[in-house]
């Protein structure tokens, strides 16, 4: 080497093989990791059936009100033992056991309520020397003429009864006591104009008499049946009459 030169110097070659180094991960990655799906906690959806039947068994509370109310429990009932069953059958599949068994004793809790107490209302609610009846039995038979009077209203003539029907709407709101009770709601509520034989004229006892409302009304008194009368409040004449009535 020449004077005035600098020597380099290459730096030592280290003959060991080289370490694999573990890649660097992530705040994102590793939370990643932390959220694998796991097979064994996979979702389960909730039993569509099982919330039906708990809805239904909520308002199975309304068959205290009506016989024909009685379809929403049992409705109630049927979905909930197919939510148990399609539970049971695909139980990684779905869930809602404890839906579908709440909204069964629901439907079956009311269902029994209601009934019960239905018939503990039919059985007490017509007056005492009073016979039940209802508007079938007042309809013309299919070969008689329209607006007949049938053999069977005609025995009821001077008889005490029981009926149950819809108050026909007129001017008077407030103390009524002489009204047309009619076979449905469809009739009196909507300005339609009942058949003759679907009209029975009340006359109440009572001379402070009562409020007007849409429900159905409970009537007892004395029956006759007397044609081609002014019928109150609606269009034509009226046949039968309930004279010395209460309300029930």
């Amino acid at each position: 080497m020449k004077s005035g030169q600098t020597e380099i110097v290459a730096p030592p070659v280290d003959d060991a093989p080289l370490k694999p180094t573990a890649p660097r991960m992530s705040a994102l990655d590793a939370g990643a990791e932390e959220n694998d799906y796991n097979p064994s906690e996979s979702y389960r959806a909730l039993s569509t059936a099982a919330v039906a039947s708990l809805v239904l068994g909520v308002l199975s509370a309304l068959a205290v009100l009506d016989w024909w109310l009685g379809l929403i429990p049992f409705a109630a009932l049927i979905l909930g033992v197919l939510a148990l069953r399609k539970i049971r059958s695909q139980p990684e599949e779905y869930t809602g056991r404890g839906v579908a068994f709440v909204g069964i004793f629901l439907a079956v809790a009311f269902w029994l309520g209601g009934f019960g107490w239905l018939g503990y209302v039919r059985a007490t609610e017509v007056p005492s020397g009073y016979a039940r009846i209802d508007y079938s039995q007042l309809q013309p038979h299919p070969e008689d003429p329209l607006n007949a009077v049938p053999p069977e209203a005609k025995d009821l003539d001077g008889k005490k009864i029981f009926i149950k029907g819809y108050v026909y709407p007129g001017l008077r709101k407030l103390g009524i006591t002489q009204f047309l009770l009619v076979r449905d709601n469809g009739t009196c509520c909507f300005g339609g104009n009942p058949k003759i034989t679907d009209r029975i004229q009340v006359q109440l006892n009572d001379s402070k008499g009562f409020e007007y409302t849409q429900g159905l009304f409970k009537v007892a008194g004395t029956f006759r049946v007397t044609p081609a009368r002014e019928a109150v409040d609606a269009k034509g004449i009226v046949f039968y009459h309930l004279d010395e009535a209460f309300l029930p």
